[in-house]
């Protein structure tokens, strides 16, 4: 059996070397690929058959990594899902798992690892670097807590749940109202939230809150 792998990276030259690898052995090839999150939910459904394995960056400008991933496993007969990445803080690593993927390699892998996870990975099986790896107990321990609480540890549990749902798309006035505190009150929370994540703006904010697994319902 031939293993089905598509792509889904923006750096044209990594996907060549990804390409190389992957059709260098005799059990798996490139069936696709996309350089945006976006293309790849869109081109996704249309190969017939489908890729058995896709190959996801995180870091997409749009639809990130994460997100491309919860749309692509949330289907039927939906590919495994391997997230190859240069970023591996724990934020992104939690939000790639709670989203679906089956395993986190960093970029620097080398071929033969890279070829032994995807056929894991089309088996239904996981596989994770090293260094990611080490960290496993944090990472099983965060899957049943409140999302972001690992993720995001100097956050009080209320800017947490602002955050939520400000990754909602809640604007101040909502939030006041699902909480019953007073505007100014959630201004005053979304500033320290912008100060411990060294953010300035509310996408931003948004994007690493839904990245870590918050505000996975939309408003």
């Amino acid at each position: 059996m031939t293993i089905g792998v598509f792509l889904v990276d923006d750096h044209p030259t990594f996907r060549d070397g990804l390409r190389v690898a992957v059709d260098s052995a005799e059990t798996a090839r490139v069936v696709g690929e996309a350089d945006t999150g976006e293309a790849a939910v869109r081109i996704l459904p249309t190969l017939r058959p489908g890729p058995d394995v896709v190959l996801m960056d995180v870091r997409l400008s749009g639809c990130s990594g994460i997100e491309a991933t919860r749309l692509i496993t949330g289907g039927a007969n939906a590919p495994h899902v391997l997230v190859i990445s240069a970023a591996d803080d724990d934020e992104v690593v939690l939000g790639a798992l709670r989203a679906g993927a089956k395993g986190f390699l960093d970029k620097a892998t080398s071929r033969d690892d890279l070829l032994h996870g995807i056929h894991l990975v089309a088996k239904g099986g996981a596989v994770f670097s090293p260094h990611i790896a080490s960290r496993f107990t944090t990472y099983f321990s965060a899957i049943g807590q409140v999302p972001g609480r690992v993720a995001f540890p100097d956050l009080t549990d209320r800017e947490t749940e602002i955050l939520d749902l400000l990754a909602r798309g809640y604007d101040n006035h909502g939030i006041s109202r699902q909480l019953v505190l007073a505007e100014k009150t959630i201004r005053n929370h979304i500033t320290r939230i912008f100060m411990k994540l060294d953010v300035t703006d509310r996408t931003t904010a948004a994007l690493r809150a839904r990245n870590a697994g918050l505000g996975l319902d939309l408003a």
